[in-house]
């Protein structure tokens, strides 16, 4: 776990900008119907968002706390568009969207200090 920490610790950057690409390339591609997949669409969105943050939340940047701020609004503006291309914006999905964000800061909290206390 250590290793997978130091990674993601040292390419942070360029972790959340994949997975911001593919967020993004995902909702907003225009389609005719959802593919059926197992799971609630809210879980999706959770799922998505709390790995979009933990790479930031792990590195903690000087200003980790506005990326995790901009990252909740770009969730809104991606569900503003999502009428435009075809999809339904829903605000329950950035409500899902903002709790896998605190959840990807908390899951980090949590390692962070397992880390911090295990090397003590």
């Amino acid at each position: 776990m250590l290793l997978i920490s130091n990674f993601i610790k040292q390419f942070w950057q360029g972790i959340t900008l994949v997975i911001l690409v593919l967020i993004t390339l995902s909702s907003l591609y225009p389609a005719e119907y959802l593919p059926q997949v197992p799971g609630s669409d809210k879980t999706h969105h959770f799922i998505a968002y709390c790995a979009l943050m933990l790479p930031t939340a792990l590195r903690r940047p000087k200003y980790w706390l506005a990326i995790a701020l901009f990252f909740i609004v770009y969730s809104g503006v991606i569900e503003l568009i999502q009428p435009y291309v075809n999809r339904y914006g829903e605000w329950l999905d950035m409500a899902a969207n903002t709790s896998g964000i605190l959840c990807g800061w908390l899951l980090a909290h949590f390692l962070l200090r397992t880390k911090q206390n295990v090397s003590n």
